[in-house]
């Protein structure tokens, strides 16, 4: 055991950084080879490994960890973002993890690591626990751009009632930056529901419309609802509804 320790403190790793910590490739594998047969370390994926609590023998790091670790450029997003953030009101074990280098996706320790195409290099922030993952203002974006893709509307709507705050300059550069008349309008519409919660004024929201132009758009691909002449959008009556109806489900279940 005498790299365990050192192993414990990294947490999640490659072979290149353990052959950093032994000082040679061939020595670095023939400890993990030993280790994996010992159990003190785990294979996640094809050159990922995670040490384990002997304890337990549990991974001695989060699955957000982990997932901000299956590339070099990979980073927590979307719904598992906004359960690393405390702001999903299940657990779940589908983890989105996006990255600029594509991945197949994985299943490791009863979680499934969803790779997701990288929107843009803004907003991903390494936190102290070591977990590389979108900020808030990021976070809430990519759910309003992928909901029909990764949670739903309603999932999205509940993440963001218990968003307690967000930077509203944040929120307009990863606008600009995705740079798509859609997302602008589905951002203002459906903040707009959450503007006071959010602490959002209204210079947000009329930069948010002037990048909408004329054209009429669905906020979901069923293309039901009613028309709001302020977005330019068809959309579900009463929206906020549809968070209290997703709530109520839960309690029946």
């Amino acid at each position: 055991m005498k790299y365990y320790s050192e192993l414990l403190v990294m947490g999640c790793f490659a072979r290149e950084q353990v052959c950093a910590l032994v000082g040679n490739y061939n020595t670095a594998g023939t400890l993990l080879k030993n280790y994996l047969k010992k159990g003190y370390v785990r294979s996640v994926r094809r050159n990922l490994y995670v040490a384990v609590n002997l304890a337990d023998n549990e991974p001695v790091v989060s699955k957000f960890r982990i997932g901000g670790m299956a590339t070099e450029t990979a980073y927590i997003s979307h719904h598992a973002a906004f359960e690393y953030y405390g702001c999903a009101n299940q657990v779940s074990y589908h983890v989105e993890v996006s990255s600029e280098t594509p991945f197949a996706s994985f299943d490791f320790n009863g979680n499934t690591y969803a790779y997701l195409a990288s929107r843009i290099k803004d907003g991903v922030i390494t936190r102290p626990d070591g977990v590389r993952v979108t900020d808030v203002e990021r976070t809430v974006l990519d759910g309003i751009h992928d909901f029909e893709k990764v949670m739903g509307l309603e999932e999205l709507l509940r993440c963001l009632a218990l968003v307690p705050s967000v930077k509203s300059d944040r929120l307009l550069a990863y606008l600009a930056v995705y740079g798509k008349q859609v997302l602008y309008q589905k951002t203002g519409y459906i903040l707009r529901h959450f503007r006071r919660e959010l602490n959002l004024g209204d210079a947000f929201f009329d930069e948010c419309a002037a990048h909408i132009g004329k054209s009429t758009r669905y906020l979901t691909a069923d293309k039901g609802g009613v028309y709001d002449k302020e977005w330019r959008l068809i959309a579900p009556e009463n929206l906020l509804e549809l968070t209290m109806k997703g709530a109520d489900a839960d309690a029946d279940v």
